[in-house]
């Protein structure tokens, strides 16, 4: 008896409110690689990366599989901690804590998973893992309602750029300034 009621409220309970929280979970993460994929393109530009990710290249396989887990068995626990801050009334440390950790796992996580994924995919696990969940993630993906989420949040993202692109000049050109003067400073010292 319990056997054949246990199929049937795996595949119509558990099935959809598990499929549901991981379309919540990956549309956050969706949010958040939008957000912050100029940052992590900018910081991925910058000397310090290049050299970083060269010597990341350097690695075997296992050295950078840790690499790349390290961050995210670190970053992740921290996540329901945010959500709890927000639970508790205290919203701002909260999102703060949200955003950030989402920012560094982003721009880290990424940055290693793609500088490494030659290497990653030559381990036997890994690569048995990541067939898997490229396939679910298809199929996430092309539901109707993350289809849907999509173009909610795309159209959220553009309006949140349009607003904050006049912010953004002037924050570049306080930069120019900055480095201009800066510049003169050093070649006056």
């Amino acid at each position: 008896m319990g056997r054949r009621l246990g199929a049937p409220l795996r595949r119509f309970v558990l099935r959809p409110l598990l499929t549901v929280a991981a379309l919540v979970y990956f549309l956050i993460d969706a949010v958040a690689l939008e957000a912050v994929r100029p940052l992590a393109a900018w910081i991925g530009r910058q000397r310090f990366a290049e050299r970083l990710a060269a010597r990341i290249r350097r690695l075997g396989p296992y050295p950078t599989l840790a690499l790349f887990v390290i961050p995210l068995v670190i970053l992740e626990p921290l996540k329901p901690v945010g959500l709890y801050l927000m639970g508790t009334g205290h919203a701002l440390q909260g999102a703060l804590l949200l955003g950030g950790v989402e920012l560094v796992k982003v721009t880290l996580v990424e940055r290693l998973f793609h500088i490494g994924k030659d290497k990653l995919l030559t381990i036997p696990a890994f690569a048995w893992c990541y067939v898997r969940v490229v396939r679910w993630l298809a199929w996430l993906t092309a539901l109707p309602p993350w289809q849907a989420a999509k173009r909610v949040v795309g159209r959220v993202v553009g309006r949140v750029r349009a607003a904050i692109r006049p912010a953004l000049a002037v924050i570049r050109g306080w930069a120019r300034s900055l480095r201009s003067h800066l510049r003169a400073v050093l070649k006056k010292g």
